[in-house]
């Protein structure tokens, strides 16, 4: 891992292999104790033919976000994404520094109920929620 120039605690999430490797870097840190945050510098390569970041991307991310905290609250036994929405609210700009942040709305026994957001600054580019289905539990 890697520091990046944006800020503090920010460290390079390696991912282990699969199609977060084709998106990244992806950037993590500990916001608390058992509680990770991820981010992202928007490039050239996330962006689409109007200049902003595409859609796919931000998508993407929010989907590695909230997996990643189901994961957490599932005490990290692997799940997966059954539904996700997702409203793009303002546009993300190459050289953006994008946020994503997680909440919990309900943990089941098989099932987690999650909304996210990803952010610029204090600004919502894509708000989402979602259903993860832990594996293995029925």
């Amino acid at each position: 891992m890697t520091a990046d120039p944006a800020g503090a605690g920010w460290k390079e999430f390696r991912s282990t292999g699969g199609f977060e490797r084709h998106v990244g870097p992806l950037w993590a840190k500990v916001i608390e104790p058992g509680r990770l945050g991820f981010a992202f510098r928007a490039g050239a390569q996330h962006s689409n033919p109007h200049g902003v970041v595409h859609g796919g991307m931000l998508v993407t991310f929010i989907d590695q976000v909230l997996g990643a905290l189901a994961w957490y609250v599932a005490g990290k036994k692997p799940s997966v994404t059954l539904t996700l929405n997702s409203d793009f609210v303002s546009p993300a700009r190459v050289g953006d520094w994008i946020e994503g942040r997680g909440k919990v709305v309900r943990n089941g026994r098989s099932l987690i109920f999650l909304r996210g957001e990803a952010m610029v600054g204090e600004r919502v580019v894509l708000s989402a929620t979602g259903i993860w289905k832990v594996l293995g539990v029925d």
